[in-house]
């Protein structure tokens, strides 16, 4: 089972998302634990304060690092194996799939949330394995960057959705976006279902989707083709995309 903890000045926010659908499922199916902390509770102070004001000067607070450095020991010591210590932070790295598969191979993750103006750079230095950007825009807390990594890494773990091949064929987890799908009616205000998805030729629906999932990410992410590498097949319908479009 893998293990989740989450280090936050805001609780309250994740009991909506950790208590409903496949994240809530995946607690009760004991594929993962959550455990949210709030790190007010480590402050050293008689006022539990967690933020100070930079050296220096400048506008904003900056996270104070007791607080961070005693919950992740804390939370290690009562671990069996070594966490990764997750910084949500927007100078982190592009958040990708693939790095959702990376983290969902491990048995402890530790998300430390921020607010204010930043962390103290020993923060980042001395505790942090992993700094995580979702994408390059500035939200007001981590919070919700941790929401969106830890429901993608879940996902994946062994018995959480319903059907194991699912994540397999999502968009990025094969390199392009997924494929259209559709589903009943067959026709709808006049528009139809292709032809080739109703056939029952399994051989033809597989390299139709293929093919699709590749015309998909020509015109909507062409930069996840530079260094793709493409079968003799994808390099043929590729030609035949671009010629399509002229």
């Amino acid at each position: 089972m893998m293990k989740i903890d989450v280090l936050t000045l805001f609780p309250e926010m994740f009991d909506g998302v950790f208590g409903h659908s496949i994240l809530k499922k995946a607690a009760e199916n004991e594929a993962v634990e959550y455990n949210i902390v709030n790190f007010r509770d480590y402050a050293d102070n008689k006022h539990k304060t967690v933020d100070d004001y930079p050296y220096g000067g400048g506008a904003g607070m900056v996270l104070k690092p007791q607080p961070i450095f005693d919950a992740v020991d804390d939370l290690r010591a009562h671990g069996e194996k070594a966490p990764r210590v997750i910084l949500l932070c927007p100078q982190g790295e592009r958040y990708t799939q693939r790095k959702a598969e990376e983290l969902a191979e491990l048995d402890h993750l530790i998300f430390v949330c921020g607010h204010y103006e930043g962390y103290d750079e020993r923060i980042r230095e001395h505790v942090v394995s992993d700094e995580i950007s979702i994408g390059d825009f500035v939200l007001t807390g981590g919070e919700l960057g941790a929401m969106v990594v830890i429901d993608s890494v879940v996902r994946l773990l062994p018995g959480v959705l319903g059907n194991e091949e699912s994540h397999m064929k999502d968009s990025f987890s094969t390199g392009f976006l997924e494929h259209p799908h559709y589903t009943r009616p067959a026709e709808f205000r006049g528009i139809k279902v292709p032809d080739v998805l109703m056939s029952g030729n399994h051989r033809l629906i597989e390299e139709w989707r293929a093919k699709e999932s590749l015309r998909r990410t020509y015109l909507r992410r062409p930069d996840l083709l530079e260094e793709a590498d493409l079968t003799k097949d994808q390099k043929k319908w590729l030609e035949e995309i671009k010629k399509e479009g002229k």
